[in-house]
């Protein structure tokens, strides 16, 4: 069996191959793990697929929940407000996704049609050339004919490929304005943590007249980081929304680097989470060592110790 296995899953070892064995969510009802094996549709559909894409709502939930979370913790905070557009965004983000995913009929009827009435021109002009071709005619005007046609030919390829990449363009154009935006509130939630020091408790320097003003305690620093590194992460999610419905490798990469850039963030996010963390078991351990020595101090066993220590 599979480590922390959960009454829904199972796996089995056969040899050097590891079988998979799914159980349906209702009770009593398995599939046998062999090779091969064939789910049901409604459970393929229901159990399996919902596992292998990102929804949608599913992201418009969690932010929608991590925006309560921010403004029922720091009321009034400009970071609720971030939260919250990226929720609208996200929201947004479904339609677009399936408007990119949809195809174009009305473009792809145009270049069909496009390029049949260019095979027509194409044949109908051949047929002209050849039915007025003499005999007569010498070498050099047979080699100028080819080398025309072939420029033609040429010329005609150039432009069915335009034709028919007018549509995966136009998708591509849509999608890496949407992910500009993205990339744009990445950086506008980095700036929100920007100022939150975890060292600003521990400093004994004084602050200046520009220095800004750091009312939170550890712990509600703790979450407010925390909350910022959630928010880059539900950003990287939404941006994965476009490379899902569109796989275009130029979008597939402009996703990668606003994933890089979010990962990238967060994991200075983590690094003050961690200082802060520190200080406080720090903290901690000095106050236990303090009582510690204040309790031994107290204890009568150390009274005739401390008398012996008295002047006479």
């Amino acid at each position: 069996m599979c480590a922390g296995e959960g009454p829904g899953c199972r796996a089995r070892r056969v040899g050097d191959a590891s079988f998979s064995c799914l159980r349906r969510f209702s009770p009593g009802s398995r599939i046998a793990a062999r090779p091969g094996a064939r789910l049901p549709d409604d459970e393929a559909s229901d159990g399996v697929l919902m596992y292998r894409t990102l929804d949608a709502a599913k992201i418009v939930q969690s932010l929608d929940q991590l925006t309560r979370r921010i403004t029922e913790r720091f009321p009034g905070a400009g970071l609720a407000g971030v939260s919250a557009e990226l929720s609208g965004i996200a929201t947004a983000t479904s339609a677009r996704a399936a408007m990119i995913a949809k195809p174009a009929i009305f473009r792809r009827a145009f270049v069909t049609l496009v390029f049949l009435a260019g095979l027509a021109l194409l044949g109908y002009v051949g047929f002209l050339i050849l039915s007025n071709t003499k005999a007569s005619d010498d070498l050099f005007g047979t080699i100028q004919g080819i080398d025309a046609a072939f420029n033609i030919v040429v010329l005609t390829g150039a432009t069915l490929f335009f034709m028919f990449s007018l549509e995966e363009r136009a998708k591509r154009r849509r999608a890496l304005k949407a992910l500009h935006e993205l990339r744009s509130i990445v950086h506008v939630i980095d700036m929100h943590q920007l100022t939150k020091d975890p060292s600003s408790a521990a400093s004994v320097s004084q602050a200046t007249p520009s220095s800004p003003k750091r009312t939170l305690t550890p712990f509600e620093l703790t979450r407010y980081l925390d909350y910022c590194s959630e928010l880059l992460s539900l950003t990287a999610k939404v941006a994965v929304l476009y490379a899902q419905s569109f796989p275009d490798p130029v979008v597939t990469e402009t996703v990668n680097d606003i994933e890089r850039t979010a990962a990238s963030l967060s994991q200075k996010i983590w690094q003050k989470i961690m200082i802060i963390e520190s200080d406080g078991q720090h903290a901690e351990m000095m106050a236990v060592l303090a009582s510690g020595a204040s309790e031994r101090l107290a204890s009568p066993a150390s009274l005739p110790a401390l008398a012996a220590l008295k002047p006479a």
